[in-house]
């Protein structure tokens, strides 16, 4: 079974990041999940990157705001692939948290996502391990042909109602 980690920065973070819990669950990934801190608990969180891996992670996801360096702490302890959220937790929008995320140095790669964006965290995790794991492709084509439906039924549902104006 898919495995990955969930690290938020503060407990404050989780109820962004229950959008990437229910995205993992539906797509059957085992997820567990931690708050540890870049600043407040660099051993723990330096300690948990090293042993990712060996732990059975095969992605982890790193939430954070303010100063984000939380997927950069971890991104420098394992080579397993990191996917950092920036967090709007501060009077600057997320963005200090973005750029803090985004801006790593060469050599120490972390995927970033949007300001919040838990859910397209997690389904760029589940694209990752879909590398491995077929059964997650397909289930990532389905949805999208979902979506594309989606928007095609809109479409003509516009175009109806416009038609009768």
């Amino acid at each position: 079974m898919p495995k990955a980690a969930l690290i938020m920065g503060s407990k404050s973070d989780f109820p962004q990041l229950e959008k990437a819990v229910k995205t993992f669950k539906e797509y059957g990934v085992d997820l567990d999940a931690f708050v540890m801190s870049a600043h407040r608990t660099p051993d723990e969180t330096s300690a948990f990157a090293k042993c990712a891996e060996k732990s059975g992670y095969e992605v982890i996801i790193a939430a954070a705001g303010k100063a984000a360096h939380l997927a950069g702490i971890i991104a420098a302890n394992t080579v397993l692939p990191v996917i950092g959220i920036p967090m709007k937790s501060s009077t600057l929008d997320g963005l200090d948290a973005l750029l803090s995320t985004v801006q790593m140095p060469g050599g120490i790669p972390v995927a970033t996502v949007a300001i919040d964006g838990a859910e397209n965290a997690a389904l760029l995790a589940i694209e990752i391990l879909s590398v491995k794991y077929p059964e997650l492709r397909e289930k990532l084509k389905k949805a999208r042909k979902l979506m594309k439906e989606s928007v095609s039924s809109a479409d003509a549902e516009i175009k109806a109602r416009i038609s009768e104006l």
